[in-house]
This record gives structure tokens, sequence and C-alpha cells, in this order.
């Protein structure tokens, strides 16, 4: 997952209409931010989002043992979650 706290290092240039342009600005001003961080926060999120509902997922050849054992381990008992 991406840091919030990490600065931009780089420039990502987006084309938008005039109305998108509006839209952006007034959710901005919604939040209280710039329209360039409410584009970057709102990018980031979509993108987590994306990855997180992949349905292949490739494990390295190196980890492969690891991955089998754990699946062929006996199912431990989890701790009851409180009432």
């Amino acid at each position: 997952m991406a840091s919030s706290d990490t600065a931009p290092t780089s420039v990502l240039s987006v084309r938008v209409s005039d109305a998108e342009r509006q839209l952006l600005q007034d959710a901005s001003d919604e939040t209280r931010t710039s329209v360039s961080d409410f584009v970057r926060r709102k990018a980031i999120e979509a993108a987590e989002l994306q990855l997180m509902e992949r349905r292949l997922i490739t494990i390295p050849a190196e980890h492969w043992d690891r991955i089998e054992a754990w699946a062929a381990a006996p199912a431990r008992k989890a701790k009851s979650l409180p009432r």
C-alpha cells in the first residue's frame, strides 16, 4: 500500500474537461485540500482497491514450498472474539 506520509517525487499529467476540472475543484474545496492532493489521494485509493480485487496472484517459485507447507498444516484453533 502507498503511504500518505510520502512526499510526491514525480509528476503525473492528466487532461480533464472544464466540467471535470470544476467538479474536482468543488470536491477538493469540500475536503479543504488542493486539487492535486485530492486527485492523488483518490487515485491511490482507487488503485489500491483495484489491486485488492485481483483474482490471480503470482507466488515466486522460491516461496512455493512454504505455501504448500502452510496449506497442508493442520488447522489451528482461533481465539474467540470478545463478546
